[in-house]
């Protein structure tokens, strides 16, 4: 059974423009005027590439030490159920604007409208123009410079050879022809990194995700006297390619002592191995923020962009798809609470970010998720009722108890938040599940599938990946 014959929504019935969250945000200069910090917090936005939040020890893994992300669990907020969507691109759109894709047109990787700088406002913007310093690293995966989505520094991977400038002298790794995506840069070993319009020099012995950390952390260096905000869209884990075999995987990560120290190694690419990198990148980003004198006041974040490859990424299948890592860490401004049940989703980035700075939303831009700084504090009872997610026309929409997967399959989940224990009452006819199911028509109402024209727009243009049930309304 599919989502649109379980709600009984024809297109004719959808509510357009209808604000799911705040339309404006009329904040107060932020809990930052008032409370012990006495300035702005400093942010820092984290959000690892493909990975799924069981691959972290404090989410029940028992394989893959996460030491540095428990620590900041264990002391900060950890959201058990954070959705992202299933696919990169689609989750970058909505972490920046704050925006499902009914309003940004962003609903897939490969069906997607225009620039984000267009029509819609990013945290880095509404940052920036209330006297942040803001910078990105890392991964792009959207249209149009950083500058205009408004970024004042950048340090990111170039990705393709024809967006290097014809006199940029990279040497490095160039994937061929009959591998995965031909003409792809390199990222991790020997990358290919554009740092402020530079080509940042590397070898075979230079990792990408350490350029970008040094980076972080040198700007955080340069901006201590000011807040600034660092957004770090990661490339770890996302596998690559193995240039001598030309055939995707994991590749080896640089092998660490037992105090975090390089020893100039390599350890071996497994999801494991990188996944253990990413935590380590987090640990030295935090001791670098506590040897500048900036910890106390820095707000860390960390999520992924959506599940892991091979068991979410890309699927509707339960939460399979949206469910990633939700840390949230500042001993000056959050209280300690280790693991909370209150829901959140990347729509609520971009007003929580806004609530943190002090920095208030213009009356015509809405947004559709809502602030999760209450939670931060510990206040009781402002937690969202429900959460969103979405690929392409497919719809997960979740509240404590209930789960609608992309499928169109109804669960209850009880207080279960592990994908795992749910109960399949797609076809029940109990009175619990009938009024669970019509409270999720009438939110699904103010949530549109993609218009057909966009469909139509992306069969022309023979984009791939598209579900093939699309434009079936």
């Amino acid at each position: 059974m599919n989502t649109r014959n379980f709600v009984g929504l024809s297109r004719r019935g959808f509510v357009r423009g209808v604000g799911l969250g705040a339309a404006s945000l009329a904040l107060p200069r932020g809990l930052w005027a008032n409370g012990a910090l006495g300035r702005r917090p400093n942010i820092i936005l984290i959000m690892a590439d493909d990975v799924s939040a069981k691959e972290f020890s404090c989410y029940g893994n028992d394989r893959c030490r996460t030491p540095a992300l428990d620590n900041l669990a264990e002391t900060g907020v950890q959201f058990r159920t954070c959705w992202a969507t299933p696919l990169c691109s689609p989750s970058r759109a909505e972490i920046m604007t704050g925006r499902y894709a009914f309003r940004t047109g962003w609903y897939h990787n490969n069906l997607r409208s225009g620039n984000l700088a267009q029509g819609n406002e990013t945290f880095a913007e509404l940052l920036k123009k209330g006297g942040y310093r803001t910078a990105i690293c890392g991964k792009w995966q959207l249209e149009g410079s950083y500058e205009e989505h408004g970024f004042d520094e950048h340090c990111m991977w170039i990705g393709m050879k024809n967006a290097l400038p014809p006199d940029w002298p990279y040497d490095g790794p160039v994937e061929t022809e009959g591998m995965l995506l031909p003409g792809r840069l390199a990222r991790y070993w020997h990358p290919a990194i554009n740092r402020n319009g530079a080509l940042v020099p590397t070898t075979d012995k230079d990792y990408g995700p350490d350029v970008f950390v040094d980076f972080i952390l040198d700007f955080a260096g340069r901006h201590r006297e000011v807040p600034f905000l660092v957004y770090y869209p990661m490339c770890l884990p996302h596998g690559s390619w193995d240039f001598e075999a030309g055939r995707p995987g994991y590749l080896p990560v640089p092998e660490l002592d037992k105090n975090g120290r390089k020893t100039g190694r390599k350890v071996a690419g497994s999801l494991r191995s990188n996944v253990e990198y990413v935590d380590a990148l987090i640990g030295r980003i935090a001791r670098g923020l506590e040897e500048l004198g900036l910890r106390e006041n820095t707000v860390l974040l960390f999520t992924g962009d959506n599940g892991t490859a091979g068991y979410g990424k890309n699927k509707t299948a339960m939460e399979r798809g949206p469910r990633v890592p939700m840390i949230v860490n500042c001993p000056g401004l959050v209280k300690p609470q280790g693991a909370v049940d209150a829901l959140t989703d990347f729509s609520d980035i971009l007003p929580t970010l806004c609530e943190l700075g002090g920095v208030a939303l213009s009356p015509d831009y809405v947004v559709d998720g809502k602030s999760f700084v209450p939670t931060l504090r510990g206040e009781p009872g402002k937690d969202r009722e429900w959460i969103f997610s979405f690929l392409a026309d497919r719809r997960f929409l979740r509240d404590e108890r209930w789960l609608l997967d992309g499928d169109g399959r109804l669960y209850d989940c009880g207080n279960s938040r592990d994908e795992t224990g749910y109960k399949d009452v797609t076809v029940s006819i109990d009175p619990e599940v009938a009024a669970a199911r019509q409270r999720f028509a009438r939110i699904l109402e103010k949530t549109p599938l993609p218009p057909q024209k966009l469909v139509d727009q992306a069969r022309r243009e023979g984009r791939s990946g598209i579900p093939a049930a699309l434009g079936a309304h």
